[in-house]
């Protein structure tokens, strides 16, 4: 692949590539594959992941971030707006903004804390619980593909290796 300012089209009609152009790698080629740095190997797979569930989720209205407060809420009910923000990945005026418009679109409710009247905990609605098993159904097709080449023994390394990460880095 070049840069499309270096690629000329001749009189023919045929494309050819400029002298000096710089052929940017594709996926899994030079250090965007096995010889790169196992974090931008790692941020390449989850911006790959990421678009795919997009565009998985985009009829159903729902964003990845949207997908992963829905996920977190219903594996940890009552959860607050901070903490979901910890879960995901997402900063707290994001995750304001999605909280506020799940709970436009009937989602998820807010009760206040039982003891700090400030904290607002968020739960699923019967609404928001729909939503998520729709979206979780075409989650899991993609989980499907991502894991399609590995046999139990792999994919159990594999999260391992991955969560292993995230636990041996959290104090950096």
């Amino acid at each position: 692949m070049s840069r499309k300012t270096n690629v000329m089209t001749l009189q023919s009609g045929r494309k050819a590539v400029a002298a000096g152009a710089v052929h940017v790698p594709a996926p899994g080629e030079g250090k965007r594959g096995e010889q790169g740095y196992l974090g931008y190997l790692l941020r390449q797979a989850h911006a790959a992941v990421r678009l795919t569930m997009e565009r998985t989720l985009a009829d159903l209205g729902v964003t990845s971030p949207q997908f992963a407060v829905l996920t977190m809420l219903n594996a940890y009910p009552g959860l607050s707006g901070a903490d979901v923000a910890r879960l995901t990945f997402l900063t707290p005026q994001t995750v304001g903004v999605i909280i506020r418009n799940l709970e436009r679109d009937g989602a998820i409710a807010m009760t206040p804390h039982p003891v700090h009247g400030r904290i607002q905990q968020w739960t699923l609605t019967p609404r928001g619980a729909t939503l998520l098993k729709a979206c979780r159904q075409r989650v899991l097709e993609l989980e499907k593909r991502l894991a399609r080449n590995l046999d139990s023994k792999a994919e159990t390394t594999i999260r391992r290796w991955l969560s292993g990460i995230a636990a041996e880095l959290k104090e950096d």
